[in-house]
């Protein structure tokens, strides 16, 4: 295991995928992680641009480079969209998994998460972005605290609403995200192979037609039917069409379940959402659900450390 020697409570924000639409984004969120109790350091590119992309595929892989080294503890992705599935075949997973340092960022993100892991066994972080969530003119104060507790070691169990879901008791490696992104890696040397874990899944803009087309294809490729539990957060942005004719994204749920004996847990708040929890992924972590209430076991570890409560971030305007 690599050893924290880095500053934990510094963070290095860089660009890895799409390009920041305003500036003014990034100083919200170095503003809001301030008073979380962080330092921010920025990427010298993190605001270039190349067509959609932060840069240049060598700007943006020079970046991910240079976020191995310096003092800081914790690196976090300004955004997501479209950017890293290019970048994989070129990024040096091991200086990244020798750095000890934490890697955190959503959506695009997922591409990074599940690459590390298939080719490291390292762990990372799905959870906030800087601008997507700390940017906001009003940042989502349990996002926040879920985040600062996660990186500082404090969360130990999280736990949410749950209903109809399947019940379900054990321990498994905590993996996947965007649902497009886990299957946009499937056959290649970057998808975990993961037996008996806890695949957690959300997706932005999707038809639920679309969303059951992905999980058939996960199906069929035998990777659900490998798994303890199925964990879905948010599926969210989508428009029903008429011709639906009552068809929604309930009516996906019940057909995997009649398809797949694995249980199915609902509600993980998680998604392209105000409301995003920070996930280990990578790491073996326990499951449970009683009673409409779905728990996550994190950290059982006794901490020998304490953090003053940091105050929630608020931007005027």
């Amino acid at each position: 295991m690599p050893q924290h020697s880095s500053n934990d409570d510094l963070i290095y924000v860089l660009s890895p995928s799409s390009a920041l639409p305003e500036a003014q984004q990034l100083d919200r969120a170095e503003e809001c992680l301030t008073q979380l109790g962080f330092s921010v350091q920025r990427d010298p590119d993190v605001l270039a641009q190349h067509t959609r992309f932060a840069g240049t595929d060598a700007q943006r892989l020079a970046a991910i480079e240079r976020s191995t080294e310096g003092e800081h503890g914790i690196v976090l992705a300004s955004r997501g969209g479209y950017g890293l599935s290019r970048l994989l075949p070129s990024i040096d997973w091991q200086r990244i998994a020798d750095s000890g340092k934490r890697y955190v960022g959503h959506s695009d993100f997922t591409a990074f998460n599940l690459a590390l892991l298939a080719q490291t066994g390292q762990i990372s972080y799905a959870g906030p972005s800087a601008v997507f969530d700390f940017g906001a003119e009003v940042v989502d104060e349990l996002t926040a605290d879920l985040f600062a507790e996660t990186m500082r070691g404090e969360l130990e169990i999280l736990s949410f609403e749950s209903f109809n879901s399947d019940p379900v008791d054990g321990r498994g490696i905590l993996w996947g995200g965007n649902l497009a992104m886990v299957c946009s890696l499937l056959g290649t040397p970057y998808f975990p192979a993961i037996n008996q874990g806890i695949l957690f899944l959300e997706d932005v803009g999707e038809h639920p037609y679309r969303i059951e087309r992905m999980l058939a294809q996960l199906l069929q490729a035998g990777v659900l039917e490998r798994q303890l539990a199925i964990v879905l957060g948010n599926f969210s942005d989508y428009r029903l069409q008429p011709h639906d004719q009552g068809y929604t994204l309930d009516s996906v749920i019940e057909w995997l379940r009649s398809q797949c004996r694995v249980p199915i847990i609902t509600g993980l708040p998680y998604g392209h959402t105000e409301i995003k929890a920070t996930l280990p992924v990578g790491k073996k972590v326990g499951i449970a659900w009683e009673d409409d209430m779905a728990y996550l076991l994190l950290d059982e570890h006794e901490h020998s450390h304490t953090h003053e409560h940091s105050e929630p971030c608020s931007h005027d305007h």
